[in-house]
């Protein structure tokens, strides 16, 4: 990739401000605050878009900081680039309301989409955070960050394993670990779902024997009254039975003077009757009969009344108070519900039965469990096969770092430094004379170097597409000598190289060098 023109429509301190750059070297002096930082940002937003904080955060955020000192509400540019020998132009709008991209191919006016991925393809699938730790360098970020260790892990297991760094491996085996744990966290809670229902069916078990139990003490009860009912009722209906057999007397022994006139009583009324008839004249002898017979009259009535005042005898009132249908009354009642309280037992039983069994299906693993189980096995071995294919192919990937690192440092140290060694943080030592010597054993302008030679290296192997290398007064602790051979290595190496400097070092070395550049003056 070439970055041929940038138009910074209104971005920052700058409006309308138009860059041309070319193949090679571009020189972009300025003094202090004269706008560096906001070009290099600028390319960077236009590549990767400017994404507004949240919060506080917004306060000082990227977008915040370089919005536009005019009418911030037109936050916009235009970058040109090459990729693949075709010319393209992207425009951006930067403002929150009507924040856009557009991507169009300049030859045959082709739009494209950078919402999927067209813009991300012409650039080799680099990213902002793989910019910022390889093509990027300013003298504030030398050193890589710990996410360029992460990605270049990913890195080797993706590209040694398939030959395509566009397959995520690592990613993968992130995925089979996520599903590992959310497996884990099934079976978990398919225990804790078989506890709660053991717990749930012990208690309904326990309920259920007590109502059992308290049904056979009801049922028991019931048979026995039943039977000592039935058996008074067979004694009764002896009794009725014999009581039968003596005839129409019986009421006549229970209740002997109930509304009854003794004969003799008849008789002398008769016999007082007729004596007066024959001893009086008429017609008082007429007249004497019928007082007498008014008189017997009121008597036989006040024998009727006394005899319904008279208190009954306990036959009497047993007699009275019991019918046969009466009777069989408490026999039924106590027969239905005998039959209700089997039935209910017999369903309190069966439900006992059922409990137990669901209790004991509890104690197997059910087959939901074992699918989990299988399934987490089956996780944790392609999880175990990718990390140990990832581990060797980090060594694979340490191998070929360390060859085009040691073989950059060479160059621009000159061959004083012939080996640098890294590990997977990117640890760098160097060896000289054999000797193994720390990073922090050399001077700044080395580490400086080295730092460098590591970017260099990582973007070779990181990018598909060769990206302008841009330095931001990246040579501030870099003497004549170290800056002439790191730019000859640039010169010679990278197709674009973009170097934002205040000073006139870097154009002085050049130009005694013969090393050709494109200068831009802010």
């Amino acid at each position: 990739m070439q970055i041929n023109e940038l138009l910074l429509k209104n971005f920052g301190k700058f409006h309308d401000r138009q860059m041309e750059l070319e193949e090679g070297i571009n020189l972009i002096h300025g003094e202090n605050e004269s706008g560096k930082s906001t070009i290099h940002t600028f390319i960077k937003g236009m590549l990767f878009g400017i994404e507004r904080g949240r919060g506080r955060a917004a306060q000082n955020d990227t977008f915040s900081t370089y919005e536009p000192w005019e009418n911030p509400n037109y936050y916009s540019g235009v970058l040109k680039f090459t990729s693949g020998g075709k010319h393209f132009r992207i425009e951006r709008n930067f403002d929150k309301y009507s924040k856009k991209a557009e991507l169009v191919c300049i030859e045959d006016g082709e739009v494209l989409s950078v919402e999927d991925g067209d813009l991300q393809m012409l650039l080799g699938e680099m990213d902002a955070d793989r910019y910022d730790n390889t093509v990027s360098m300013s003298q504030r970020n030398a050193q890589m960050g710990e996410s360029m260790a992460a990605g270049l892990k990913n890195y080797a297991t993706n590209y040694y394993t398939s030959g395509n760094g566009e397959i995520d491996l690592n990613g993968a085996l992130e995925q089979l670990k996520a599903r590992k744990k959310i497996l884990e966290n099934e079976i978990r809670m398919e225990m804790s779902r078989k506890q709660q229902k053991r717990e749930k069916l012990e208690q309904e078990v326990s309920f259920v024997w007590r109502d059992v139990h308290h049904l056979e003490e009801e049922l028991d009860r019931i048979e026995e009254e039943l039977e000592y009912r039935i058996e008074k009722e067979e004694e009764r209906r002896k009794e009725r039975q014999k009581d039968e057999e003596h005839g129409k007397g019986v009421m006549d022994e229970i209740r002997p003077e109930k509304w009854r006139i003794h004969p003799m009583e008849i008789l002398i009324f008769a016999l007082v009757i007729i004596v007066a008839v024959v001893l009086f004249s008429k017609p008082w002898n007429y007249l004497v009969a019928i007082v007498l017979f008014l008189a017997f009259g009121l008597y036989v009535w006040n024998r009727m009344k006394v005899g319904k005042k008279q208190v009954k005898t306990e036959p009497e009132i047993i007699l009275e108070e019991i019918t046969q249908e009466e009777e069989k009354v408490p026999i039924e009642k106590l027969r239905w519900e005998k039959a209700h309280i089997t039935a209910e037992l017999k369903e309190k039983r069966i439900q006992y039965d059922n409990l137990g069994e669901q209790l004991a299906e509890l104690d197997e693993i059910n087959e939901r469990s074992r699918e989990y189980e299988m399934k987490r096995q089956a996780v944790q071995m392609a999880a175990d096969h990718l990390e140990q294919l990832s581990g060797e192919m980090r060594g694979y990937l340490k191998r070929d770092l360390n060859e085009k690192a040691s073989a950059i440092i060479r160059d621009i140290t000159d061959g004083k430094y012939t080996k640098l060694v890294t590990d997977e943080k990117l640890h760098v030592s160097l060896v000289t004379d054999d000797k193994l010597v720390e990073i922090e054993q050399v001077s700044r302008g080395t580490v400086e170097q080295i730092y460098l030679a590591l970017r260099m290296a990582v973007g070779e192997l990181l990018c598909e597409e060769e990206m302008p290398v841009i330095l931001d007064d990246a040579f501030a602790y870099y003497d004549e000598e170290r800056m002439l051979q790191t730019l000859k290595w640039l010169k010679a190496h990278k197709k674009q190289v973009i170097v934002f400097t205040c000073q006139k070092r870097e154009e002085q070395v050049m130009k005694e060098a013969g090393i050709a550049y494109h200068k831009i003056e802010l």
